[in-house]
């Protein structure tokens, strides 16, 4: 665990806009270990999925840096990053739309080891079997269209060609968030079937709490483009240190009727402000509701930086540490922790 498999390090990546620049991801960094599987949650819009598609080569970083294992991504060539593509695999959100309608199963799975040349046409197929039956498809299925299949079994499809090329890394871009609550809950165990059979190592991006707090051990928040905290699965849920991570998980319903009538939820004021137009200094100062416990007008002037806490935490926010405090509300399940 000492030596981090991804490096995130102040990654940019703006859009030209009607003469301005949106500001979709504005300086993040984080590190991901082997085998480990980090979150990285926050409202719809605050650039999460940005950040996959960057450091994948989708799109091309404004600034930053992106190492995997040491050697840097941001500004080779195609040609030399070639050989990292097959590391470092993505399982898309929609599993409608990211399968070519026109190609049968074993022509999707086989695409990438024929872009890469490994092994012959024959080798290929046997492999795509393989591939189908390690994330629970039936291999005399190989054949079919995606339209044959179902939402959750289009998404193991998708699964299954993110290992195709054996990778280390996979970024999965909300893989559950299209599927029904049965069908996630089932993608989500295969997820972590398959990490422990191949070591793999996953950047798990979702909206939905519930399910990064089952499958991840560490988790990064992000909001307007910036991440604000980065803390391990105990404790981001048992006692989040940053405002707008308090609010978050103050909106998990709780399913006793009782308990939820009794806990205190969070409201922020306003609605999240453009990337085109972000507020200057802190980008969530205009809604902190604990702003004023500041002193002088840091928040609106000052950007504050990701620093590590006492308790091996980052959080970015200008509130003095012994500001940490538990979530509102006794016996809310984000307070209760897992083994």
């Amino acid at each position: 665990m000492s030596v981090p498999l991804l490096e995130v390090e102040k990654l940019h990546k703006h859009f030209p806009v009607g003469g301005r620049m949106l500001r979709a991801v504005d300086g993040v960094s984080f590190d991901l270990y082997r085998g480990e599987t980090l979150g990285l949650v926050g409202e719809s819009g605050c650039g999460k999925s940005t950040v996959a598609r960057t450091i994948v080569g989708l799109y091309r970083a404004t600034a930053g840096s992106v190492r995997f294992e040491g050697h840097e991504l941001v500004g080779i060539t195609r040609r030399h990053m070639r050989p990292f593509r097959r590391r470092i695999q993505m399982i898309f959100q929609d599993p409608y739309a990211s399968l070519d309608p026109r190609q049968t199963v074993a022509s999707i799975l086989a695409e990438p080891l024929a872009i890469h040349r490994m092994g012959r046409p024959r080798a290929r197929r046997l492999r795509a079997m393989q591939l189908l039956e390690a994330v629970g498809l039936n291999p005399r299925h190989i054949h079919r269209y995606p339209h044959e299949f179902s939402g959750g079994q289009r998404q193991r499809i998708g699964i299954a060609r993110a290992l195709a090329l054996e990778p280390d890394l996979i970024i999965c871009d909300e893989p559950v968030s299209a599927l029904d609550v049965s069908i996630q809950a089932q993608i989500v165990n295969l997820l972590a079937e398959l990490q422990e059979r191949f070591n793999l190592a996953y950047l798990f991006i979702a909206h939905d709490l519930a399910v990064v707090r089952h499958i991840c051990r560490r988790i990064a928040v992000m909001y307007l483009g910036r991440i604000v905290e980065i803390a391990t699965r105990d404790q981001l849920f048992g006692s989040p240190t940053h405002p707008y991570t308090r609010a978050l998980l103050s909106a998990i319903p709780h399913p006793d009727p009782e308990v939820e009538r009794t806990r205190r939820r969070i409201v922020l004021p306003g609605d999240v402000p453009s990337p085109l137009s972000p507020p200057s200094g802190c980008t969530f100062h205009p809604r902190c509701p604990e702003r004023d416990q500041v002193e002088g007008e840091r928040c609106s002037r000052e950007v504050p930086e990701l620093v590590p806490l006492a308790d091996g935490r980052c959080r970015a926010c200008h509130l003095p540490e012994e500001r940490e405090a538990p979530l509102p509300g006794s016996g809310h399940p984000a307070a209760q922790t897992e083994s």
